[in-house]
């Protein structure tokens, strides 16, 4: 009986909170007039990667996946005791190995001391973009730094903070230092993360005060001409990229030095990092697939034996998504927010290293 009164009254409780923060005046302030952290470059629309009017040879995937903002961040302060979100957009993709929160979801970290904090996340289902999703409720009504990730799979056209009327919300300034491009493969974009946020790039920026500017994309990352255009015209004080995932032993040895050509003739003397390509796991009992891994990850080491050479700012490094336990895939060939987590932790030392020879730090 007791156990019974007691529910009762914390769900009242609990519905009069609600029903507390739904009748309080909301405003809401379009996101993209606060800082967007990880922009490339100006485009047409602000929740874009890439101006796909101004470089052109992408195919109509790449053009979609580059008009969602994977890895893009809105940083901003607010004194709101509540967040809310409503949004207008393209139909999303979801990947079959990816949640709907990473697809099509919004993932908001709040600082505390020099730490990002998970504060709370949402996604809608078609059909109610326009309806208010709520990323955290029930704060103290202090001063938070918060970072809101976009959506890895869904181009956005409107993008609305809600916060309680009266409340601050104001611009953060870019809460990270430098830029550094990160661009390749699903690795990179973050296909078969849970959230927004746990890719491989966005943990490595929290991690180190970084700021990423990030271009992965699924099933791309191949060396293509096309993105080594884009690189070309970005100001950036380095270069990390995961481009020998994807692409066959063929195509590395004919775009490799293309590419890296192209991008060093636009940033003389500044650091561009490659990756070897992780060990996955579909290769354990598949023999054709562990030998296709093989070979791929032969022709890398040996255009980059070349490379590092000839040109004294170019380096690889070696990525682990692993930790020996052979838990920490998804499907065989994605890591899972386990896997990327050690990915980041994994080339944090060796880059941070690399790029302290050039001031970076």
């Amino acid at each position: 009986m007791l156990f019974r009164v007691f529910c009762t009254a914390f769900l009242l409780s609990a519905s009069l909170l609600l029903s507390a923060q739904e009748s309080t005046p909301t405003r809401y302030v379009e996101a993209s007039g606060l800082t967007l952290v990880g922009k490339l470059m100006e485009t047409s629309n602000p929740y874009w990667r890439v101006d796909t009017a101004r470089f052109k040879g992408f195919s109509t995937t790449e053009s979609n996946q580059v008009r969602c903002g994977a890895g893009l961040a809105v940083a901003f302060r607010t004194d709101s005791p509540f967040i809310n979100l409503r949004i207008q957009r393209r139909p999303s993709y979801l990947g079959i190995s990816t949640t709907t929160i990473a697809s099509a979801g919004f993932d908001l970290y709040i600082r505390e001391g020099k730490h990002w904090i998970w504060a709370g996340d949402v996604a809608f289902k078609p059909g109610q973009e326009s309806d208010p999703g709520t990323l955290v409720r029930d704060m103290d009504g202090s001063m938070r730094e918060c970072l809101l990730y976009l959506p890895i799979h869904t181009e956005l056209y409107s993008c609305e903070l809600g916060v309680a009327a009266g409340s601050t919300l104001e611009s953060l300034e870019n809460p990270f230092r430098h830029s550094i491009v990160f661009s390749g493969s699903s690795f990179t974009h973050g296909s078969s993360t849970s959230r927004p946020g746990m890719s491989y790039p966005a943990q490595f920026e929290r991690h180190t005060g970084l700021h990423v500017l990030p271009l992965g994309c699924g099933g791309n990352g191949r060396l293509q001409p096309h993105y080594a255009d884009v690189f070309a015209a970005v100001e950036a004080d380095a270069f990390v990229f995961d481009q020998f995932s994807n692409g066959s032993p063929e195509s590395i040895r004919r775009n490799f030095f293309p590419f890296l050509e192209k991008v060093r003739a636009a940033h003389p003397g500044v650091p561009i990092i490659f990756q070897r390509t992780i060990r996955r796991e579909n290769g354990n009992f598949d023999t054709v697939a562990r030998e296709r891994e093989l070979e791929k990850k032969a022709v890398a080491d040996s255009v980059m034996k070349i490379a590092m050479a000839q040109d004294p700012d170019v380096y690889y490094i070696q990525p682990c998504a692993s930790d020996g336990s052979h838990e920490w895939t998804v499907d065989g060939t994605h890591p899972s927010d386990y896997g990327y987590y050690l990915w980041s932790r994994s080339i944090e030392k060796p880059i941070k290293r690399i790029l302290r020879r050039y001031g970076i730090r």
